[in-house]
């Protein structure tokens, strides 16, 4: 089971790589991460997905406890919470297919960025399946480059996670 931890860490740095290394020296496969400061600058959130079964989980979470610049690790992936990706996509764009694309571009809510002799840049933010879908969309027209973004997210509702 995919399982989306929110990890509260002290801002600074070489925190990151031992949190990464954790995993790794575990075998764990960090299927995406994200990471940025909160509303204290002291602060960051990390936003971990990995696979792996409850076992798993408790032993990752046990194991990021015991940093000592783990300030929280909190598993929201049965709370209900809010989650986002962002993908940049350059694809092949020749004049006479531009509004095809653009039609597709509008239909997601997505945006163009850049435009090129013959490529388009599209930037679009959205769940795992929306980042998806566009993506199949304009597979046709040829995907030259495209980056995506770790999941971030948030629990709903007026509860802080780091309360």
């Amino acid at each position: 089971m995919r399982h989306v931890l929110s990890v509260m860490v002290e801002n600074r740095a070489g925190v990151l790589a031992k949190v990464a290394g954790l995993f790794g020296r575990r075998g764990y496969n960090i299927e995406s991460l994200a990471v940025g400061t909160t509303e204290n600058p002291k602060i960051s959130r990390m936003t971990i997905v990995v696979e792996g079964d409850d076992h798993v989980i408790e032993q990752v979470t046990k194991q990021l406890h015991k940093l000592i610049e783990v300030l929280k690790v909190s598993d929201i992936t049965e709370e209900e919470y809010i989650d986002r990706e962002l993908v940049l996509i350059k694809v092949h764009a020749e004049p006479a297919q531009r509004s095809e694309i653009m039609q597709i571009v509008d239909i997601f809510r997505a945006r163009i960025v850049d435009i090129g002799y013959n490529t388009l840049i599209i930037e679009c933010t959205g769940d795992q399946g929306k980042i998806s879908a566009i993506e199949a969309s304009l597979k046709p027209f040829g995907i030259k480059e495209m980056v995506r973004c770790g999941k971030v997210a948030m629990v709903r509702g007026s509860k802080a996670k780091a309360d």
